[in-house]
């Protein structure tokens, strides 16, 4: 048990990354030992994950295990191996949350099979036709979410619109910022700009009334900290959550070469490695955990696949913030009160196009 409380359960995915177990449960340790809340259930091969416990000299019962033998490889075809492996971590991880075992579900596993598995058992919630993967992203003003990332490679604009709204909830109530602007991932500010998707998207986002809508902002837009949240389709999304990671890489490893390049610069480093320790710590996606697959009847952290123990320690924390907040029933009221296109519907209220 987390922190002496039991007020709801949190489902690990044991084997999820590519230094699972390890990081995982040194993660899952980390968080219990800080008197993080609710009850951690470590959820993969009981005997890997109890030699990494006694690795780390973790105190008996402060977990609860559950026996998953099998696991979902990154490179494994997601929803057939969702399917055909009903007992491999990620599997089992969902299934307890859709029997109310679990409130909440992290994993740095697999992204598809984590998606694969969260739609077929939890479903998405109530008037919902897309859940979205959202991902917190650098800027100057702080940083933004960026929706969708990967959960949808082809969208309508009533998908956009929906995500615009679950991101205002997420960007509000779990990232603090008030009346959170809302822009639309486009190639030029004016409405008439972009695809067909991004202009049929914009007059939707624009009738909205539940959010702040500020109009298409453009990929250099994103780090300037021109909206709060930024919605696209999530081919779109990925290339850009890559592409930044890229740069962010980049970006670390000359400053890393410039700093020993010789003696004077190995001494001004010296003196500066306070600020440098700032400047990594706000790209670093470990001090934001995960990105929460919104839209989903549950609470579901997906974890960078190559998470370090403080990321997976950060992930969890965010699915306690999930749960503490309610942030389903806030999203399920934001999608509520949406305008949508009747025309993109069919008799079910359902978009035409099946959920991916």
């Amino acid at each position: 048990m987390a922190g002496g409380n039991e007020a709801f359960v949190i489902a690990i995915d044991a084997m999820g990354g590519d230094h699972a177990p390890a990081s995982v449960v040194e993660g899952a340790l980390a968080y219990a030992r800080g008197q993080g809340r609710g009850t951690l259930l470590l959820v993969g091969d009981q005997p890997a994950v109890e030699r990494e416990l006694a690795r780390l000299s973790a105190p008996t019962g402060i977990f609860r295990l559950v026996h998953a033998p099998d696991t979902v490889g990154m490179g494994e075809a997601a929803a057939t191996a969702v399917r055909r492996k009903p007992n491999s971590s990620i599997a089992v991880c969902a299934r307890l949350a859709k029997d109310g075992d679990a409130a909440a579900i992290v994993s740095a596993g697999n992204t598809g099979a984590a998606v694969a598995a969260c739609q077929l058992r939890l479903r998405p919630l109530k008037a919902v036709d897309r859940p979205a993967i959202a991902t917190w992203v650098p800027t100057r003003s702080g940083g933004c979410v960026l929706l969708d990332v990967g959960a949808n490679s082809e969208c309508k604009p009533n998908h956009l619109v929906q995500f615009a709204a679950m991101g205002a909830v997420y960007a509000e109530h779990i990232l603090g910022r008030r009346e959170p602007r809302v822009g639309l991932l486009n190639i030029g500010e004016e409405a008439s700009k972009g695809n067909e998707l991004a202009q049929a998207s914009y007059p939707l986002l624009a009738q909205q009334s539940g959010f702040h809508f500020v109009g298409n902002v453009e990929g250099r837009d994103i780090f300037r900290g021109a909206a709060d949240v930024v919605v696209c389709d999530g081919f779109t999304g990925n290339v850009v959550l890559k592409f930044s990671e890229s740069v962010v890489e980049l970006l670390t490893m000359i400053l890393r070469q410039e700093i020993h390049h010789d003696l004077r610069s190995r001494a001004g480093g010296f003196l500066l490695q306070p600020a440098f320790r700032r400047f990594r710590r706000q790209l670093d996606y470990a001090e934001y955990g995960g990105a929460p697959l919104l839209g989903i009847n549950g609470v579901c952290i997906i974890a960078h696949g190559s998470s370090s123990p403080k990321a997976i320690k950060n992930a969890i924390r965010v699915a306690a913030e999930f749960v503490d907040h309610r942030i389903n029933d806030l999203i399920a009221g934001a999608i509520a009160g949406l305008k949508l296109d009747s025309s993109l519907e069919d008799g079910s209220g359902q978009s035409r196009e099946a959920h991916g």
